[in-house]
């Protein structure tokens, strides 16, 4: 079988690419070389999302939970746990190579975002040692933290998101080494009636503790002092590994991200991208922005693989 479109990648611009995919009756399949709903699923599972139209505050797990229905109930074929090794020319079509198959088709849209990510760490003494003990990247389920003293660190949306939500239930401090927070306004603004306790202008010496997580130990206008804890949640950003597009031939910005056009076209034929994984000036990095790209992508697959008159 030759697919008129393969999707790499199952974030939110992947499937929304695969639903207006779906919608032009364009035969799609959608690999992902994690788990469906990338970023959403991987890092902030519980994180509220307060600026997805149409919904006031939902779960990004809800979320993508949605995207990935509605993808299914149009058609789309879904498979988790498959990378793509490479993307080869064939004759008229490209050849999409993984670790477990290979698939023709007659265009491709690149939607990884910042591919094969991981968590960035501190690098203080007793992260690693403890990671898992008491020590994550992510906040769990609500009702695994009733009663434990959390400890968050970072300054960004998603840290103070993590930390508020972590407030409704227990005891939850907020560590940022700057004076003033990165996130956006309103984040900050619904910090301050929270019942977070933030601390500024504090570095994280190191985490405490033998078989569990105990305490932390911050450093603050040169004095050590420790705050006891039982769940510490570092969001500091993501590390990414986007090697595979240099193997997958695509022209990269200096940021090593895909070069696109205005279409979402890259530099090889019949090869589109959206989402976090694109670049271009004036680039804004939010989930809905990465979904408007990827209804462009898909009308340019479109009008290269079925040549309406109108095109």
């Amino acid at each position: 079988m030759t697919y008129d479109l393969i999707v790499i990648g199952a974030g939110p611009a992947g499937l929304t690419a695969g639903i207006y995919a779906r919608t032009k009756m364009m035969s799609t399949l959608v690999l992902d070389a994690g788990v469906v709903g990338g970023q959403l699923v991987s890092l902030y599972p519980e994180k509220g999302i307060h600026n997805y139209p149409g919904y006031e505050t939902i779960q990004a797990r809800k979320l993508s939970d949605k995207l990935y229905a509605q993808a299914e109930s149009l058609g789309c074929e879904i498979r988790e746990k498959e990378k793509v090794m490479d993307v080869d020319d064939g004759n008229e079509e490209l050849i999409v190579r993984t670790d477990k198959a290979e698939y023709h088709t007659k265009s491709i849209i690149v939607a990884i975002g910042m591919g094969m990510f991981k968590p960035r760490r501190m690098g203080c003494d007793g992260e690693l040692e403890l990671e898992g003990k008491g020590l994550s990247y992510i906040l769990p389920l609500k009702e695994e933290i009733v009663g434990k003293k959390v400890v968050v660190f970072g300054g960004g949306n998603s840290a103070i998101e993590m930390a508020m939500m972590a407030s409704t239930v227990t005891d939850t401090t907020l560590v940022h080494r700057r004076p003033e927070f990165r996130a956006d306004e309103s984040n900050v603004k619904d910090l301050a009636s929270s019942k977070v306790k933030p601390i500024m202008n504090a570095n994280l010496k190191s985490v405490n503790g033998s078989d569990k997580v105990e305490s932390v130990t911050l450093i603050q206008d040169d004095k050590e002092f420790d705050i006891p804890a039982d769940l510490v949640v570092i969001n500091i950003g993501i590390s990414s590994d986007l090697d595979d597009l240099k193997r997958w031939n695509l022209e990269l910005t200096e940021n090593g991200l895909v070069k696109v056009g205005f279409d979402m076209t890259t530099s090889r034929h019949g090869i589109f991208a959206c989402g976090d994984v694109v670049d271009y000036p004036g680039k804004y990095k939010q989930i809905i922005t990465g979904c408007g790209e990827a209804g462009t992508a898909v009308l340019s697959a479109y009008k290269f693989v079925k040549k309406p008159y109108w095109a």
